[in-house]
């Protein structure tokens, strides 16, 4: 049987090929991360109040043995650890926030690059771009 002769691979269309270039931030697209931003400063609020709430409330239905006692002392420790880590959250939230004022929202910290839009779409509060962030994250090894 003869083999029939193949076909070169066809090259990718240029309109399909994806690049790596970072899309321009307009003003649409940093409105809706403000908005997205300033919705989870809104949750992030609530959940902290009520986690204050809950652990003020803890330890307060009555009579408790030792069980008890260690069981909420536990699960206080484990609201305040979660507090902070809201805390920081919110920290991260209104930098970025304070990032579209100033219009440096999507440039990096570290080269004065473009974010890419795909990075911020994951990690709105994102201050590095992919490269640095990895650069960085080698050199905390």
């Amino acid at each position: 049987m003869a083999k029939a002769a193949s076909k070169p691979p066809k090259k990718p269309d240029k309109k399909s090929v994806k690049t790596d270039k970072p899309e321009k931030l307009d003003k649409r697209a940093l409105e809706r991360f403000k908005k997205l931003l300033l919705k989870e400063r809104e949750q992030l609020f609530g959940d902290v109040k009520q986690m204050h709430e809950s652990s003020k409330e803890m330890g307060q239905n009555g009579i408790q043995d030792i069980g008890d006692e260690a069981a909420n002392i536990y699960n206080r420790h484990i609201l305040l650890t979660l507090n902070e880590n809201d805390r920081l959250r919110l920290k991260e939230i209104d930098e970025a926030l304070d990032r579209i004022k100033t219009s440096t929202f999507g440039t990096c910290d570290e080269c004065d690059g473009p974010i890419g839009l795909q990075r911020l779409e994951v990690k709105p509060v994102a201050k590095y771009c992919v490269a640095c962030q990895a650069k960085l994250e080698k050199e905390k090894i």
